[in-house]
């Protein structure tokens, strides 16, 4: 990928890019373990019958145990915990829900054997919210950090992921460049 591009003007201007097939097959799999994990997490909390009765989802009132997932759900606030529990409860399912459809709008315009992508200007705010979501899961799993090297020693773990990341960081920030010439 040689970094997003701006095509057209006004209503018609599109944001494109061409991946390669392992960088399409890349991304496809860091979004869909991203969406797995929401899944996963709703899952775990079935809706209850007050939900059926008056239409008003509720999620769970705790945060994530699992690091990856309490940083793509962080707390609504930390200045009270009884609010912060009630704010979760009341805007988690809502928030596993679009990201969830900003991960499928990803993937339904990602070819998956590479090639190229345009985009909207809504879709590509929407991928730039999937990619968010993804650098920020793949972030915490590789404990990535401000003062990080950018070349990690070799005989550490996360030395074969860091390039992935890199890249994300690529890809996104690209897009963002692209998207703040259109008007």
């Amino acid at each position: 990928m040689n970094g997003w591009k701006r095509s057209g003007r006004g209503a018609k201007a599109r944001l494109v890019a061409t991946l390669e097939e392992q960088e399409s097959s890349v991304l496809r799999g860091l979004v869909t373990e991203v969406r797995q994990m929401l899944a996963g997490r709703s899952a775990a909390y079935p809706a209850d019958e007050l939900a059926a009765i008056t239409g008003m989802r509720t999620g769970p009132s705790t945060r994530p145990d699992d690091r990856v997932l309490a940083r793509l759900l962080p707390d609504f606030t930390t200045e009270d915990a009884d609010l912060a529990a009630g704010l979760r409860s009341l805007h988690e399912p809502e928030l596993i829900e679009a990201k969830d459809a900003a991960a499928a709008l990803v993937l339904d315009t990602l070819p998956a054997d590479g090639g190229r992508v345009e985009l909207t200007v809504e879709q590509a705010d929407t991928w730039l919210a999937a990619l968010n979501d993804v650098r920020l899961a793949l972030g915490t799993a590789l404990d990535v950090s401000e003062d990080m090297p950018d070349d990690l020693d070799p005989a550490d773990p996360r030395a074969p992921h860091i390039g992935v990341y890199q890249w994300l960081t690529f890809v996104q920030d690209s897009l963002v460049q692209a998207r703040m010439q259109v008007r």
